[in-house]
């Protein structure tokens, strides 16, 4: 990424590390110029002029230095919405969350005004300048926001989203302005964050899974454990048959026993999310912005596709399995709940690409197999055929191509459905920026498989 000008950098330097902001320098060279100027060419008016602006700027500056010393103490806490979730492209009807600020002061002095800034860097996907070095994106996206405090309040919101998933370091911190925008002081400490952004839902068909497909696992009771009960207050929908009558009757309140274990039949389900992508400095396909959005609407399907199931059927326990990004060891998650689910969404909220390379076929003894994967997974056409012993289902995000191009690639092309785009002006709306060479560079071009069931998910960046 080119670096930015020396202009920018003397204007972030003003902004974070001196009292002045860029305006409040200007004027007061320019000040100090006509003061000079009206000097030498003894105007008196001039000099009653530049004399008024640096007499302004001196009184401001000692109130706002003053003021700012009083408020070193001050410790604003700021709490964005859990699940934080990305803001859903195309959605114009969406409700915007927003982040709750606590802790601030509402004796602010006259002329002045409390600001309330977030600042980190984002870093979408999971995918960051400490996971793969020389890469074809550069990675983090710097994140300004602020937002000026009405007078009197002690609490306020800011409006906090991020474009897609990934994750968000950074801190919130308070500075003390004056209404002319000269200076900008400290006050406080800095309150540090880390957040992992979910990616923005997707909606898609209803899937069924067959119950005889999946591998089963029945939990037995002992024997001997089967007068083993605990007892609990009768709510409505126990069964009429587990009410222990005796106990009931000596309490005078209606008691139900529930068995300590229990023999449902639990049915198992394989996924593998396949976060694989050509990771190095001379490959054609790199990690582009392309490859991230579509890893981030592969995400979102898979968040779909769990959550519909586990809302189906809470007996459904999911063995997922994905690589994580450092090193491509592959890991298992085992959701057999809605907590599990709940956590496994943050850690795949944090996921990104992991380097190719040859992994285990998957177990020919088990039932169906879902399988969620991007474009960028080139060794897929070789994994599906170490699994052509099992019914395959796939679930793949990829860009769109050409009618007269998908026939000869064997690609379906589905007309029902929309395609998924992110424009540069989803990022610098939030306040999130990046270079315009990342919505360019790294065209991905459609993979070609063929499985019994599959679903094209369509994305793409639209400059």
């Amino acid at each position: 990424m080119k670096k930015p000008g020396i202009l920018y950098r003397f204007k972030l330097w003003l902004t974070a590390s001196s009292i002045f902001t860029f305006v409040g320098v200007c004027v007061l060279f320019a000040a100090l110029i006509i003061l000079i100027r009206s000097l030498v060419m003894r105007n008196s008016y001039e000099i009653l002029l530049a004399c008024g602006i640096l007499l302004l700027m001196l009184i401001i500056g000692i109130t706002g230095f003053w003021k700012s010393r009083k408020l070193k103490s001050l410790t604003p806490g700021w709490k964005p919405p859990y699940p934080m979730t990305a803001a859903a492209p195309g959605q114009a009807g969406k409700m915007i969350e927003t982040t709750q600020i606590t802790g601030l002061i509402s004796s602010i002095p006259f002329f002045f005004r409390l600001h309330f800034f977030i600042k980190g860097n984002f870093s979408p996907s999971g995918y960051s300048k400490q996971a793969v070095k020389k890469k074809t994106f550069s990675g983090g996206c710097p994140v300004f926001i602020e937002t000026s405090i009405p007078r009197g309040d002690t609490s306020a919101q800011v409006t906090f989203e991020l474009p897609m998933s990934g994750i968000f370091q950074g801190e919130g911190y308070c500075k003390l302005r004056d209404i002319f925008g000269f200076f900008s002081f400290s006050c406080g400490e800095p309150h540090p964050e880390t957040i992992k952004v979910r990616s923005a839902p997707c909606f898609g068909k209803k899937n069924h899974v067959n119950t005889q497909s999946g591998a089963e696992d029945r939990r037995n009771k002992p024997s001997a454990d089967e007068e083993r009960y605990y007892m609990r207050e009768y709510t409505p929908g126990d069964r009429l048959r587990d009410i222990n009558w005796k106990s009931s009757d000596r309490i005078d309140t209606l008691i139900t026993r529930i068995s300590t274990d229990n023999q449902e039949k639990i049915n198992r389900i394989e996924v593998h999310f396949r976060n694989y992508c050509r990771i190095d400095n001379h490959g054609k396909q790199g990690i582009s912005l392309e490859a991230l959005w579509l890893l981030d609407r592969a995400k979102a399907r898979l968040v779909y596709f769990l959550r519909s199931l586990m809302e189906q059927n809470s007996s459904f326990v999911f063995d997922v399995y994905a690589s994580k990004t450092q090193g491509g060891e592959q890991q298992h998650w085992e959701i057999e709940d809605m907590d599990t689910l709940d956590a496994f969404f943050d850690d795949l909220a944090g996921l990104s690409f992991a380097p190719l390379q040859n992994e285990p076929a998957a177990e020919t003894n088990k039932g169906e197999l879902y399988i969620f994967s991007t474009a960028c997974d080139l060794a897929l056409p070789g994994f599906l055929l170490t699994c052509n012993q099992r019914p395959v289902t796939l679930f793949i995000s990829q860009p769109e191509t050409d009618r007269s191009k998908s026939s000869l690639l064997k690609i379906p092309k589905m007309s029902n459905t929309e395609i998924e785009f992110l424009k540069p002006y989803d990022f610098y709306s939030k306040g999130c920026f990046i270079s315009p060479r990342c919505f360019t560079s790294g065209k991905i071009k459609p993979l070609s498989v063929s499985t019994n069931k599959m679903e094209i998910n369509y994305a793409e960046i639209k400059v």
